[in-house]
């Protein structure tokens, strides 16, 4: 060999293809999922709010590699409106099983059911992320090889491109060594052919890498797929339960969206765990019914035709009287009548006309109350939906709520809910969940009743309230407390409505207390039928 080897030209064409993957040797996604900036910050705040996502992901990452990538991209296919894969060639080749896992996610039907309850939801698609942990796990498990074959494909892939970096860097050695007639020392050109040997080597050790962990792929490929339908069946059940429990509870959407994530995340638990957390779906069509029922609901409901009286009540004209109209003569002997409050009018017997005043739902929580009727539900359930349909009741009318729970003399909890403004879910919970055992008692609950109306009579000059009692039981009240009650009745106008949950017929029969003291009872046997009240939704 002399002191010159190949020219310059000669050596940089068989570097070429060296110098282009050089070129081309940016540093590949680890994220399946394409991601703005928004959407990362989205990711972080929910990671640092939730301990639960932390925990996961430190579990996972101490078994195995990138799942912090995956968790990721799992909750960003959730969140966003709409996902977008990244296309495989584009990712780094450890995370290839990443890809083909958010891939399989992605295109099954499960996860259509998912995306639906968690789109633009950062909340809901944390809570889809940790309904998967179970899944993710089995599904890491299964995939080890592939992904342990994905990781050596990554790391010969790294070793090609150093090789032709090496590549790049020798032959710029060699151009700086060159002679004026495009020569190179034959040291400079030896170290160029080395460095394309090297590369060339490792490149077929890359290529072989990556079709061993394309091979363990497809092995895998049918389980991952598996696994991610289960696994998004398994997130759509848990957030639509959420979702479904949060309705029933009447928190809706605008303030789940404004609601921090800790204190969702509390609230969450709270229903899933509280006195009546197995019955959020009656909950549910109570408050269904209610509101189908308040559409039909007419200011004045005319109730039962009896006979003819007379009065001005052009509404109630009957068809005769409207005949003199038509004769002009006769006019005047109408329009007489009509000052006079003379005119024939069809006379009813029905409900009153609707309260303006508090609705107050008086609910017995006596030991009784835990009594279940059929389908397990018990009579503190029933009571409670139907009392928590009635919040509903007044809110929609701007009125006053108030909840009194009771049992005996000595026990009894008041809930205040004003109609001008928003209920919170905690002081919901705190009314649905109180229950105080023991005797019954009729005297101190519908007292009470009787004290509120009083009270916002005297700051509003409000009356007509309405009051509901809920009970499972009966009970004595004395001569002069009756006369107490109906001195009270006629000043303030209010109506009592008696509900009797699966009380003997003497409880509600003739004479009975319940009787003599509402104007309007009715006894409920099956606890499985909401509509057994839906009257009370037309009328209050």
């Amino acid at each position: 060999m002399g002191d010159t080897h190949s020219g310059l030209d000669e050596l940089a064409g068989r570097s070429g293809k060296w110098l282009a993957l050089s070129a081309a040797a940016a540093e590949r996604h680890t994220a399946a999922v394409v991601a703005g900036p928004f959407d990362r910050v989205a990711w972080r705040d929910v990671y640092e709010q939730s301990a639960g996502l932390r925990e996961l992901a430190a579990e996972l990452r101490s078994r195995h590699d990138h799942t912090t990538d995956l968790l990721t991209d799992v909750f960003l296919a959730a969140c966003q409106t709409a996902p977008r894969l990244r296309d495989r060639t584009e990712m780094a080749p450890s995370h290839l099983v990443n890809h083909q896992v958010v891939a399989s996610l992605l295109h099954s039907p499960e996860f259509a059911e998912l995306h639906r309850e968690t789109a633009g939801d950062s909340y809901a698609a944390a809570m889809a992320v940790l309904a998967q942990a179970a899944a993710l796990r089995g599904l890491l498990e299964r995939s080890r090889d592939a992904r342990d074959r994905a990781g050596q494909a990554d790391r010969a892939r790294r070793d090609a491109v150093t090789a032709a970096n090496a590549v790049s860097e020798a032959l710029r050695q060699a151009a700086e060594e060159t002679d004026e007639d495009g020569a190179v020392p034959a040291p400079a050109a030896d170290a160029v052919h080395r460095a394309i040997e090297a590369a060339e080597a490792a490149e077929a050790a890359a290529r072989q890498e990556a079709r061993a962990a394309a091979q363990a792929l497809a092995v895998a490929l049918p389980g991952i797929r598996a696994a991610a339908r289960d696994a998004a069946a398994t997130a759509a059940e848990a957030v639509r339960q959420e979702a479904a429990l949060m309705r029933a509870w009447g928190v809706g959407a605008g303030e789940l969206e404004r609601m921090p994530f800790d204190e969702r995340a509390r609230l969450a638990e709270r229903l899933r765990t509280g006195r009546l957390a197995r019955w959020a779906e009656l909950i549910g069509r109570f408050r269904q019914m209610a509101g189908g029922e308040r559409a039909r609901k007419v200011e004045s409901a005319t109730g039962e035709l009896v006979g003819v009286t007379l009065g001005d009540d052009l509404s109630r004209v009957v068809p005769s009287e409207l005949a003199v109209l038509g004769v002009p003569e006769l006019r005047a002997v109408f329009a007489a009548r009509y000052a006079a409050g003379e005119l024939m009018l069809y006379d009813t017997r029905g409900e009153q006309t609707t309260g303006r005043g508090a609705v107050i739902a008086c609910v017995d929580t006596s030991h009784s109350m835990y009594a279940e009727g059929p389908g397990g539900i018990t009579r503190e359930a029933w009571s409670k939906a139907c009392a928590l349909a009635l919040l509903d009741q007044a809110r929609h009318a701007g009125r006053d709520f108030v909840g009194i729970l009771f049992s005996a003399a000595d026990k009894i909890r008041v809930h205040r809910f004003p109609g001008d403004r928003p209920a919170g879910v905690a002081d919901v919970l705190d009314f649905a969940e109180t229950f105080l055992g023991g005797g019954t008692d009729f005297q101190r609950p519908l007292g009470t009743a009787v004290d509120v109306l009083e009270e916002e009579f005297d700051d509003t000059a409000r009356g007509r309230g309405d009051i509901v009692l809920i009970t499972d039981d009966a009970c004595e009240v004395t001569e002069k407390w009756v006369r107490g009650w109906n001195d009270a009745k006629r000043r303030l106008g209010f109506r009592l409505f008696g509900v009797a949950v699966a009380t003997p017929d003497t409880a509600t029969g003739s004479g009975s207390v319940l009787e003599s003291l509402c104007d309007n009872l009715r006894t409920v046997e099956d606890l499985t039928d909401v509509h057994t009240a839906a009257d009370l939704f037309r009328v209050i």
